[in-house]
């Protein structure tokens, strides 16, 4: 028995060391000391995609450890959410998160098995999103006026693309149908890039997207927007008016990035990720590309404006979803 007690004693102070040997090398800066894996939601070529491998190859280049992209897409990013949120919290699996994964779903989907509030530890927003209402260049309504009027002349017949059900364009969408008291058809498609691509082709008529992904069309004359969809004008497309400035004048939609790791992870870790995904944000080459997809810089850089506003924008959404009944379907 003594020598049992001996050797559980030694197994005990032997766990101890190495967990002790494990914070002393976070704090002295070894992590990561292996490949660190972003996890991004939905499908490769969407504005979260896009936003994810910059910030990944320029923390590759910081740490000289590979930061691996992954798409996990499925139900409006549930699927990847709570890969992530199931993750070791040791802060080499992230979720490169949108408002929708952390504010939106849980108000959508009522049997979730992960609490996005609960079970993510907030980094850092990466950007904001622009969102503008698109549609072909030859569509019979040329602003957002007269695509009400033909979308209450003739409801349900309107089709409008989605990147699947309880996403930012189709929440953006319903938001529409809510404030301007029109009924579209919503079409759901496995991911943003889908989506453009059935306006793009017409298989759908309009689109309420990402500027990063259909301002390129629009200045090739592939699209024709019709509003931006926040509270100001995009710089990208100065000429376009806000849904405000259109004449529904409570409309209001963006959307943000952030990183986010699994709960209860080393604040050693969290604070070094903060502090590198900041730096990456003044590289001037990711800021002028920033521009050029219509993303913003970020309004909440430290894990506390992060968690602040992942609190308040959920609040919010809670209280949108229900007064404009909004349904997952």
């Amino acid at each position: 028995m003594q020598y049992q007690r001996r050797t559980l004693a030694k197994a005990v102070l032997a766990a101890f060391a190495l967990g002790t040997l494990a914070s002393t090398a976070v704090a002295q800066g070894s992590w990561p000391d292996k490949p660190v894996k972003i996890v991004v939601a939905f499908t490769p070529g969407g504005p979260t995609d896009v936003v994810a491998r910059m910030i990944a190859e320029k923390l590759t280049t910081r740490w000289g450890q590979q930061v691996i992209v992954e798409n996990k897409p499925g139900a409006a990013g549930v699927i990847g959410s709570e890969y992530v949120a199931r993750s070791p919290a040791d802060g080499y699996t992230l979720l490169m998160a949108t408002a929708g994964n952390l504010t939106v779903n849980q108000h959508l989907y009522k049997n979730m098995k992960f609490d996005p509030v609960k079970d993510f530890a907030p980094i850092a927003q990466t950007a904001g999103v622009d969102f503008v209402l698109v549609t072909q260049p030859n569509a019979p309504f040329h602003n957002v006026k007269e695509l009400i009027a033909a979308a209450k002349a003739k409801p349900g017949t309107i089709t409008s693309a989605t990147s699947g059900n309880g996403g930012a364009p189709h929440l953006a969408a319903a938001l529409f149908e809510n404030e301007a008291g029109v009924d579209l058809n919503l079409v759901p498609y496995k991911g943003t890039a889908d989506a453009v691509n059935a306006v793009l082709g017409g298989q759908t008529q309009l689109d309420f997207d990402a500027a990063s992904q259909v301002v390129p069309q629009i200045k090739g004359g592939k699209l024709k927007p019709l509003a931006v969809l926040g509270t100001k004008r995009s710089p990208l497309l100065p000429d376009v008016p806000t849904m405000a400035e259109a004449g529904l004048t409570k409309y209001n939609f963006s959307n943000w990035f952030g990183l986010v790791g699994p709960a209860h992870m080393p604040k050693e870790v969290i604070d070094k990720l903060q502090k590198d995904v900041a730096e990456v944000l003044k590289d001037p080459a990711l800021r002028s590309r920033y521009e050029m997809l219509g993303l913003q810089a970020p309004a909440a850089t430290t894990p506390a404006q992060f968690a602040s506003v992942i609190q308040q924008d959920s609040a919010k959404w809670a209280a949108t979803i229900q007064q404009a009944h909004i349904a997952a379907q």
